[in-house]
């Protein structure tokens, strides 16, 4: 993983578990607004309806209490959001994580960056091992976004997703958390 660059002036990455009780509400609706547009206008987001404040809360709520939610503020708003969610919802996949980061258009120039950094010191220091990020192709800047974290490709899934009147390919790649593949003993209990 790329070594930590210090937080330039005006972001702040925060876990949800920071902000007060006042603030959720604001903070939920607010990245269900980044996320909108993904899911109207792309085949970024495989969703084809834009979920609900209610449903948006729940998924909320239930990342950061096993994997993580971040959100990233510039001048006190909240111009994105990255998280970690279960790969698969089976036992022996339970280190193995999948990663997602939503933006506004008005991020400035490293603060996807740096948020993405965070989630995934975040991740390994939780105990995970491997994250997983499923990009629909073609997607160039994604692509070599994952790879400058050391992401590598693990496969691709051909005409798997339909979404906007055509069939959408997935590729899967792949980071290990630990590096080098860590201990090849059981992995520590996920924290």
């Amino acid at each position: 993983m790329p070594a930590q660059a210090p937080e330039p002036t005006g972001w702040k990455i925060l876990a949800w578990k920071q902000a007060a009780v006042a603030c959720v509400r604001l903070r939920r609706r607010t990245c269900l607004a980044i996320y909108r547009p993904y899911v109207q206008n792309t085949a970024i987001s495989w969703e084809i309806d834009v979920p609900t404040v209610d449903e948006m809360a729940a998924r909320i709520d239930g990342l950061r209490a096993t994997h993580d939610w971040l959100v990233l503020e510039q001048d006190d708003q909240i111009i994105g959001f990255a998280y970690g969610q279960p790969l698969k919802r089976l036992a022996a996949f339970q280190w193995a994580t999948e990663t997602g980061m939503s933006t506004s258009p008005i991020t400035s120039a490293g603060g996807g960056r740096e948020l993405y950094t965070q989630l995934l010191r975040r991740l390994t220091e939780r105990g995970y091992r491997q994250a997983f990020a499923g990009i629909t192709q073609p997607n160039e800047a994604s692509n070599g976004f994952h790879r400058s974290f050391g992401f590598q490709d693990a496969g691709s899934y051909r005409r798997v997703a339909w979404k906007h009147d055509s069939w959408q390919d997935v590729t899967w790649m792949q980071l290990d958390l630990l590096g080098n593949g860590g201990p090849d003993g059981p992995p520590d209990p996920i924290v």
